[in-house]
């Protein structure tokens, strides 16, 4: 009988136990599943369970303008770079120069302020005289030494006093144009020689070199063939008369440094078509002239009587 009672009063122990871990185990599953119901749902992305920020590799989005962006350490930022090399093509700043800047540069006169005004051959009033210029005639700019300018003047180095009674130094702003700048040194060198009506021309107009040219005598027409031909190639005529209908037509109002300007003169006034062209000079800019006429070749501005005179300009180089 007593081992009856053990019997029964382990397997009632048994039961009890086993139907309070069944009861345990409903309590636990029901209060897990109310939590997974309850809870926020992975954000968009979130594969595996982790927040994007906290995925393996994961790639952040791109900061879009006015969101916080961290800041960098201090030892992190990149130094800044020096203003040589910020341009793309490693040019310095302080070379890069604008191209319709560089165009216009100019070049530098010595303008006379009294009429009479010796050139000589060297810087000083013992030098032998060369030559004279009007007031208002200019030389090309070449420096200056023991007050004076240094020049050219009858195709050598000349100079004239830097005298601020005698002299003062003119600047011409303008295009610079390699070619048309060529054939105005090739002028330059020639001021001083002096006119001669009708003389030998440098060629024929062809080309061809005439044996009894002589390089310290010109007239108006021998003087724009000569510094045309040795500064640009180009081959002019052998008269006014015969140059006018070269090149192209540039109205008054167009003329540009080089161009060449054709004016009549008192015995040809009354001529028609090309017979009133009697004078031929090269148009430098700011109402000034390179050419020769009656005395020798000269820089000098167009009088009003030129400019009553005046007929035609042509472009030919």
């Amino acid at each position: 009988m007593k081992k009856f009672i053990l019997t029964f009063a382990s397997l009632f122990l048994a039961v009890a136990m086993t139907a309070s871990g069944f009861l345990a185990y409903l309590a636990a599953a029901q209060a897990l599943k109310h939590r997974v119901e309850s809870s926020d749902p992975l954000p968009d992305g979130g594969a595996g369970g982790y927040p994007d920020s906290e995925q393996p590799d994961a790639v952040l989005p791109p900061v879009l303008p006015g969101d916080p962006e961290e800041e960098l350490p201090p030892a992190d930022l990149p130094d800044a770079l020096p203003p040589d090399e910020e341009e793309d093509d490693n040019t310095p700043a302080d070379d890069i120069v604008d191209e319709d800047e560089e165009k216009k540069r100019g070049s530098q006169y010595i303008r006379a302020k009294t009429s009479g005004l010796n050139v000589r051959s060297g810087p000083g009033t013992n030098y032998t005289p060369l030559g004279s210029l009007d007031k208002n005639d200019m030389l090309v700019y070449k420096g200056k030494t023991d007050g004076w300018y240094i020049t050219e003047f009858r195709s050598k180095t000349a100079y004239v006093s830097a005298s601020s009674s005698y002299t003062e130094l003119y600047e011409m702003e303008h295009e610079i144009d390699e070619t048309i700048e060529k054939i105005i040194t090739e002028g330059y060198a020639l001021l001083g020689h002096p006119y001669v009506y009708g003389a030998v021309r440098l060629h024929d107009g062809r080309g061809n070199f005439l044996k009894s040219f002589d390089a310290s005598k010109y007239d108006c027409s021998s003087l724009m063939q000569y510094i045309y031909y040795y500064g640009a190639g180009v081959i002019l005529d052998v008269t006014t008369r015969t140059q006018v209908v070269q090149g192209k037509h540039v109205a008054k109002k167009d003329l540009k440094r080089g161009d060449l300007m054709f004016f009549t003169n008192s015995t040809r006034y009354n001529k028609t078509g090309v017979e009133r062209i009697g004078h031929v000079a090269l148009y430098l800019g700011d109402n000034y002239i390179l050419h020769t006429a009656t005395d020798h070749a000269v820089i000098e501005p167009i009088s009003s009587q030129r400019w009553n005179y005046y007929i035609e300009s042509r472009r030919v180089a």
